[in-house]
């Protein structure tokens, strides 16, 4: 829970708490990859000093990527790349067609995404609500592997 809590900002947990997270790793078809400080890809029990991470769920022919972070002090090294590409290599090990993403319209992510290839496949208005009580825009997206 390290790495969520400081991979991202304090209105994360406006869309995932701490619990739903944790019930999260505890379901059949849904894992997390952790990227090292190195770029090195493990899974959470293995991670030497981890850096960053995805938490993906798995269904017949698609893998959705939940949630991806990276902490502060590790960013702009090239691991969310990393991270990714170990996503749509895990995704085709379980015989994936498509993966899939969903993010608030002003995620700073989206460049590296339309980078990979994924496309906005669905938009949702007022998707999301903040504690302050106004919305954001949710984005979907889709890739074929």
């Amino acid at each position: 829970m390290l790495v969520m809590d400081e991979a991202f900002d304090p209105h994360w947990g406006e869309a995932w708490t701490r619990a739903q997270v944790a019930s999260s790793l505890t379901m059949p078809h849904t894992y997390a990859l952790v990227v090292d400080s190195e770029g090195r890809i493990d899974r959470p029990a293995d991670a030497r000093e981890p850096a960053g991470f995805a938490l993906i769920r798995s269904a017949p022919g698609e893998e959705e990527l939940l949630l991806i972070g990276v902490r502060p002090r590790f960013r702009k090294r090239g691991l969310g790349r990393i991270l990714l590409e170990s996503f749509f290599t895990q995704a085709r090990k379980k015989k994936a067609d498509r993966v899939f993403l969903e993010m608030r319209a002003n995620n700073p992510a989206r460049s590296l995404y339309t980078s990979l290839g994924f496309e906005q496949i669905g938009h949702r208005p007022d998707y999301y609500r903040l504690s302050d009580g106004s919305r954001i825009d949710a984005i979907t997206f889709g890739k074929s592997i």
